[in-house]
């Protein structure tokens, strides 16, 4: 983000706040009251204005508080008891090519602002980065926007329930104000109402936005069974991890106020039984990129049709110039779906047509600047053809012939038979007979 981008951001951020801070107290409240100061009217205002005058104070601390950075010729102290973040490739202490200087634990390199310092994340409303020295101030930002948001809100609805309980409609100017206060601050204390409750827990888990993502991934490794479940390093408890970042003092939690330590050294959690991992924890089965060469140069090849062993291609044709009479060694001539699909990889055929296994003609297509030019299917004629060629690969099919009906026996069958004919025959038979 550039200069004058950032700038606006935080420009258009403060006209925000100023709306709808004051536009509600003079365009709507006011005029409700009578135009008349009054004990009401302060009682009412004085709680709003100062919730105002703590959100928009933490909010110039965030813009222009450092969040802290690296100290020039820092080094990580290799003897300290506690450890110190290593590579995961060398085991060796964390370092910046891009800022050539040590890491300290908990620091990630910011594009935005080019350097590398304890972050939570760079965020553009403020026009700075959410690190170690203004992350308090950050949290307690978002704290009184949600109130102040609250309280806002409960002041327009009483203006509004008021009107039609007591007959007494606002005008035309205070109605349009009272829908875009309506209209402006819903929104915000939805979108940032959201967001300082992710952040709030965060806080409570001592946890950053970009080591929250760490977590995220860990649980993933572990629920999968790659990894075995290992404790946040950093989590010192609800308490102490609110102290860590907005002081010792309770009291002095809604006030701003320097948070404890330097940035650069942490504590880590009493009695963790992942003492001596890293963190984030590396997954086994993903692919280790070696370390870059530094000696290594680029270099094109002499020619740019070769294959991938720097050997030249002497067979680069166009294949959209001639007509492919036979289909390509390694490949069928029909998908493996097709009902002619046999399994053979096909191979170099003299005539334009060849005898496939069927006994039929092979048919080919021809590519062209449009895409493949085939004959029309019949539907009728796929499906006879697919029978025939079924039932008669040798083998494949059982085929039962019945048998040809036999000529009655004498005895049991005779009289199977005789039992068939009517009674009246048989008498007609009798009589012929005698």
């Amino acid at each position: 983000m550039g200069r004058l981008t950032g700038r606006l951001f935080v420009f258009f951020t403060t006209c925000l706040i100023a709306f709808i801070a004051y536009s509600s107290q003079i365009f709507i409240i006011w005029p409700w009251y009578g135009s008349v100061l009054s004990i009401e009217l302060l009682e009412l205002l004085v709680p709003f204005n100062i919730l105002v005058g703590l959100l928009l104070w933490n909010y110039s601390l965030c813009v222009r508080t450092d969040p802290g950075g690296v100290p020039p010729n820092w080094r990580p102290d290799v003897n300290d008891e506690d450890g110190y973040e290593v590579k995961k490739l060398t085991r060796g202490p964390r370092y910046c090519r891009t800022c050539e200087s040590y890491k300290p634990p908990r620091a990630h390199h910011c594009r935005q602002c080019k350097r590398y310092l304890s972050l939570d994340h760079h965020c553009p409303w403020v026009n700075n980065c959410v690190g170690h020295f203004n992350y308090g101030h950050f949290v307690r930002f978002l704290f009184y926007v949600d109130l102040a948001c609250s309280y806002h809100l409960a002041m327009l609805t009483r203006r509004v329930f008021s009107s039609a309980s007591f007959w007494d409609e606002p005008g035309g100017r205070e109605l349009i104000f009272i829908v875009l206060n309506f209209a402006t601050c819903i929104p915000v204390l939805l979108s940032v109402g959201i967001f300082s409750l992710y952040h709030f827990w965060a806080l409570l888990g001592n946890s950053t936005t970009i080591e929250g993502w760490e977590k995220d991934k860990v649980a993933t490794l572990v629920r999968r069974g790659r990894i075995r479940e290992i404790k946040f390093p950093y989590n010192l408890g609800m308490r102490k991890n609110i102290e860590s970042v907005l002081g010792a003092n309770p009291l002095l939690w809604c006030c701003p106020t320097v948070p404890p330590g330097n940035g650069l050294k942490y504590p880590l959690a009493d009695g963790d039984e992942s003492a001596g991992e890293e963190w984030p924890p590396r997954d086994p089965e993903a692919y280790v990129y070696p370390e870059p060469d530094p000696n290594h140069k680029f270099e094109l090849p002499p020619s740019p049709w070769t294959f991938e062993n720097g050997t030249l291609n002497p067979q680069l044709r166009p294949s959209t110039t001639r007509r492919r009479k036979t289909p390509t060694r390694g490949h069928a001539a029909v998908p493996p779906y097709h009902p002619d699909y046999d399994g053979d990889d096909g191979g170099d055929d003299d005539g334009e047509y060849a005898e496939n296994t069927a006994g039929r003609p092979r048919e080919f297509v021809r590519r062209g600047s449009e895409g493949y030019e085939v004959r029309q299917i019949d539907r009728e004629a796929l499906l006879q053809r697919y029978i025939e060629d079924r039932t008669a690969e040798p083998g494949r099919y059982h085929l039962y012939v019945p048998d040809p009906p036999s000529e009655p026996e004498s005895g049991a069958e005779a009289e199977a038979e005789d039992e068939n004919i009517p009674l009246s025959e048989k008498l007609e038979m009798w009589r012929t007979d005698v």
